[in-house]
């Protein structure tokens, strides 16, 4: 007779973590709802049918700016954590108990080690298109000059449209009022119902290709990409979020300076050793940016204190977006799955992730009231997730086909036409030091790039002088 006690067991871990989310929800909400009386809705007038409750988000929304991003985040990761505590507590019920490793088999253990211990290979789960980073397809070389021209023509358009696109409607949806009832204009300020719109497609789109490929069994546990998925979303949060406070170019200038924590997490993570040229480049980012913040100004968001919590948002996202890119390379390494793999896996725990939180504060409902009452913001939200979506199909499809080198001088392109763009359309105020910042920081990054060629040119003509001398076979780069 089969043990039905460990499947119980779990299943009450779970019931039980539900229970406490909905408890402290509750608390939570009726802390905020008795706050302090300014920041809280006047009572309907005589007669007027009675507001609805408000939710949890919506309180939130209702303190003050400066403080109600810090707020949102700690209410945001309690909902992460109602996904990360039951799973670590399962875990280690299941290593305990050897709950994995059971002859008797059920749906519930199935899914289990299928999170824990992953699936094993077969021969379908080579990477078609394999990890970030890698270079030049097979095919590669079969093509003709006017099939290269012609691919690299369509990356171009593909990466350029894609975020351009994503970039001027993410500015709009996070700094632009939408008008709706009554001609009464508001701002959309919930940003992690952003990022759960984005990942939920990624993921469709993903899950669908690889059921279709039959690419979806390889070596990697699932929760192993719960990690990169939570570095994932909260980067993407303070991206949003960092935009209430400074503009747009600004931000972007801040992503090229991802070089510098993407280095020390390298070295913390992987002990990766860098050339002189990469500390060289890294500084002139750094530099460049400084100019670009003292030269440029905008004067909505122009008090200190705003400038400040704008900057200290970009910094925490490239902290997690550094740690996310360190840490998805480790997995390419040791499970080898092919980059579809890796994007549908995150998407899948982001959508968790943002999900659960969303349903706790309910974002859900105060984000579909918001789209109600203005249907421009839904058209909005709509193009962005699915730009999102097709941006990084293109990203991964046009590594794996022209190599890192390529999708990196087409992206820094993206970034400067992306800044043009920004100011043409919303009217940001850049000074002559601003824009000498600009050029530095595009500078740098060219000539990273140029450096990193150039090295790797001289590293492969001195390991083909060696093999030719030695009598055996040149090595070959792969």
């Amino acid at each position: 007779m089969r043990n039905y006690v460990p499947d119980i067991i779990i299943l009450f871990i779970i019931i039980v973590t539900i229970t406490v989310v909905r408890l402290v929800s509750q608390i939570l909400h009726e802390t905020l709802a008795d706050g302090p009386p300014e920041l809280v809705l006047p009572p309907p007038a005589e007669g007027a049918a009675p507001r609805p409750e408000l939710s949890l988000s919506q309180l939130i929304d209702q303190k003050s700016k400066e403080y109600s991003w810090l707020l949102r985040l700690l209410v945001n990761l309690f909902g992460y954590f109602c996904i990360f505590i039951p799973g670590v507590l399962i875990y280690k019920y299941a290593k305990r108990t050897k709950y994995m490793e059971r002859s008797d088999r059920s749906h519930l253990s199935a899914l289990v080690k299928f999170c824990y211990s992953g699936t094993g290979t077969d021969g379908l789960d080579r990477p078609l298109d394999g990890p970030a980073g890698a270079g030049k397809g097979a095919t590669g070389s079969k093509r003709t000059t006017a099939q290269e021209c012609a691919l690299l023509c369509y990356c171009l358009v593909g990466l350029m449209g894609s975020y351009l696109t994503w970039g001027v409607l993410q500015e709009k949806i996070m700094t632009q009022e939408y008008e709706g009832p009554e001609k009464r204009k508001s701002h959309f300020k919930d940003s992690q119902f952003l990022v759960f719109s984005n990942r939920v497609l990624g993921f469709l789109i993903t899950a669908v290709y690889l059921v279709a490929k039959r690419q979806f069994r390889h070596r990697a546990p699932l929760y192993k990409y719960s990690f990169a998925s939570f570095s994932n979303i909260m980067s993407a949060w303070f991206q949003y979020e960092a935009l209430k406070f400074v503009n747009f170019p600004t931000q972007v200038l801040a992503k090229s300076c991802k070089i510098i924590p993407v280095m020390i997490m390298g070295k913390i993570i992987s002990r990766n050793k860098y050339e002189f040229y990469e500390y060289l480049t890294a500084v002139m980012i750094s530099v460049g940016m400084i100019f670009f913040l003292t030269g440029s100004t905008d004067e909505s968001k122009a008090s200190a204190m705003t400038t400040l919590t704008g900057v200290l948002l970009l910094t925490f996202y490239m902290i997690f977006d550094s740690f996310t890119s360190n840490w998805q390379g480790e997995l390419f390494k040791s499970y080898s799955m092919s980059s579809i793999q890796m994007m549908c896996g995150v998407n899948l725990f982001s959508t968790l992730f943002t999900g659960a939180s969303l349903a706790m504060q309910g974002g859900f409902y105060s984000s579909l009231v918001f789209a109600v009452d203005h249907p421009k913001f839904v058209v909005d939200c709509v193009v962005l997730s699915i730009s999102s979506a097709i941006g990084q199909l293109f990203i991964f499809y046009t590594i794996a086909t022209f190599g890192a080198v390529v999708f990196t001088i087409i992206m820094t392109l993206r970034q400067a036409v992306a800044i043009l763009l920004s100011c043409l359309i919303y009217q940001h105020r850049i000074s002559f030091l601003g824009v000498v910042g600009v050029l530095i920081v595009f500078l740098a990054i060219f000539l990273r790039v140029y450096c990193n060629q150039r090295l790797k040119a001289i590293k492969q003509r001195h390991q083909s002088a060696q093999g030719g001398g030695s009598g055996g076979k040149p090595r070959i780069n792969v």
